[in-house]
């Protein structure tokens, strides 16, 4: 009896550390890495945080007045979008042929020291889908990146499935697993840092970054039913020297401090790759989306089992920008022009004139 299919695939996770606030070199790396993950079969490719340069851990061991080195080589290093760097990211994924998940730290074409911890999604053939801000900077974060927006809190619908991502902290936020899991999303990518030393070692209810990680993809692939694919970074000896500068208590607390992880979770919440914790590597499993069906049977968040006649939720999927100007017509607002016509109020309205375009800022 003919009946509907779903999609399956291949992912690969690649937990690895970048070359420490280099951009063209761990660009390089970027390609090297997606080259093997494909080589395996992969047709999603995911990498961590910040992947590109680096993710700051600096914010977290020194006060402001000691940061400006690194804030300052961070953005000499970040990526704007469209650039020939971003340009770069997008033609590794279309010269394998993967979808591309990648954690970036982006910078502004407006502003000069404007950062956000943005996570890109490129398909096989180097357009750029879904360009996610983290929207709320996690505690010492602050110091180096801005809040995003829900312009793109968005799932995108390919053919491997309807693929959704948060980073970091927003996957111990509710609601915004909620958005995407309301919106249809069937694999979830989740990405973490290197590194999150929270207390000095030794003392109580320390922060275990191990652990936070496991609990929190165990329970959005469980209450939504969802494959989730977890990937984080590598604070390797090349960072460490960098970031401690000398100083043997902060070389010690990096080292010290728990360690990231990085695995495959099923529907089901059930593990269904080995765990890699702290160390490169890939690893590589099989999705099957179809996968989730039976088990909405017990509870679906996003279908029947939920009560929308009490629940009212509600997104604000309108971008941030610095500034909206109304020109004379009446009730018209329209956004400043470069010279060639495109948007410049903001990057997102940008990148959506790159879209329109058809080109998605990858040449």
């Amino acid at each position: 009896m003919p009946a509907d299919t779903y999609p399956r695939f291949k992912v690969a996770v690649v937990q690895a550390a970048p070359v420490f606030l280099d951009r063209d070199a761990t660009i390089e790396k970027l390609d090297r890495l997606v080259a093997q993950a494909s080589s395996k079969g992969a047709e999603l490719v995911v990498f961590g945080e910040s992947f590109i340069p680096a993710f700051p851990v600096w914010n977290i061991v020194y006060a402001p007045i000691d940061q400006h080195w690194f804030f300052r080589t961070l953005f000499d290093n970040a990526v704007e979008i469209p650039s020939p760097h971003f340009n770069k990211i997008c033609n590794i994924a279309s010269k394998h042929g993967v979808y591309l998940s990648v954690g970036i730290t982006e910078k502004g074409s407006i502003s000069m020291g404007a950062m956000w911890n943005t996570n890109l999604l490129i398909d096989p053939k180097g357009r750029l889908l879904n360009r996610h801000r983290k929207l709320v900077p996690t505690w010492a974060e602050k110091l180096t990146w801005a809040n995003g927006d829900a312009s793109y809190l968005r799932v995108e619908h390919t053919d491997i499935g309807r693929l959704g991502v948060l980073i970091c902290g927003e996957n111990t936020n509710t609601l915004s697993r909620f958005a995407l899991l309301a919106q249809g999303e069937q694999v979830h990518i989740a990405t973490y840092p290197p590194a999150w030393p929270f207390r000095r070692p030794g003392a109580a209810d320390n922060y275990n970054l191990t652990d936070a990680i496991r609990i929190r993809s165990a329970a959005h692939a469980f209450e939504g039913k969802v494959f989730n694919i977890i990937a984080s970074c590598v604070l390797d000896e090349q960072a460490i020297d960098v970031i401690s500068q000398d100083r043997e208590d902060v070389r010690s607390l990096l080292q010290d401090c728990p360690k990231p992880v990085s695995m495959v979770i099923g529907p089901t919440g059930n593990l269904i790759t080995e765990v890699l914790e702290g160390t490169e590597g890939i690893l590589v499993a099989d999705i099957d989306v179809a996968q989730s069906i039976e088990h909405k049977q017990a509870h679906d968040i996003v279908g029947y089992y939920n009560r929308f006649d009490i629940y009212d939720f509600r997104l604000n999927a309108m971008p941030n920008v610095p500034i909206r100007i109304k020109r004379e017509e009446p009730d018209a607002v329209t956004e400043p022009r470069r010279a060639d016509g495109t948007d410049l109020v903001s990057d997102v309205s940008f990148a959506e004139s790159i879209r329109r375009k058809g080109i998605d800022g990858c040449e």
